[in-house]
């Protein structure tokens, strides 16, 4: 008789990948570094805050000549804006969409993928429910919120940070993303 065999099928890695990464409370990006960080305008993020789309958690504007400081979750939350905007989606579903967003912490942010058909946004947190949403023949389009959780993080680790406490500017405290590409341009620099 034949052994049977049994076939190895390979593990396939998780599709919402949740991060470890946990973003320093005490730290604040001011208006500029928020702008640049989200890749969105400054008269965007006025008009955004202005009209409570996203509003400056750490610190509002308290008139003329203060400083709004965005918190990372602000930040990752107006790049998720700015994504569905891209793709078409209307400010009136995005509001909604970002009150959802607003009652999540990063880690949470960071196992969701947002799906839209260019009118409704859902939220997915597994694959099985992107699997349904697809099922139902429209076409729509994904994001993941942890690219651009890891694409923040990478922009953030070169701009500087304003201590909530009141210390001095601080860099940082994330490590930036690892690059192996520009870690072999540079080492092929240094050779």
């Amino acid at each position: 008789m034949a052994e049977a065999r049994k076939s190895v099928q390979p593990e396939q890695g998780a599709l919402f990948a949740a991060s470890d990464i946990a973003p320093d409370e005490r730290l604040g990006y001011r208006v500029p570094v928020a702008c640049a960080a989200a890749g969105i305008t400054y008269r965007q993020l006025d008009y955004w805050a202005r009209t409570g789309l996203v509003e400056p958690s750490v610190r509002s504007a308290a008139g003329s000549g203060s400083q709004r400081l965005y918190s990372f979750k602000d930040i990752l939350v107006i790049k998720v804006i700015k994504r569905l905007l891209d793709a078409g989606v209307s400010l009136q579903n995005i509001r909604i969409a970002v009150d959802h967003l607003r009652r999540r912490g990063v880690s949470d942010l960071a196992a969701i993928t947002l799906l839209s058909d260019g009118t409704t946004v859902y939220e997915c947190t597994s694959s099985e429910e992107v699997v349904d949403l697809l099922r139902g023949g429209q076409g729509v389009f994904g994001i993941a919120v942890s690219g651009a959780l890891r694409e923040l993080v990478g922009s953030l680790a070169t701009l500087p940070g304003e201590r909530v406490d009141g210390a001095a500017d601080a860099p940082t405290p994330l490590a930036p993303a690892v690059d192996e590409l520009a870690q072999r341009r540079r080492r092929r620099v240094a050779s």
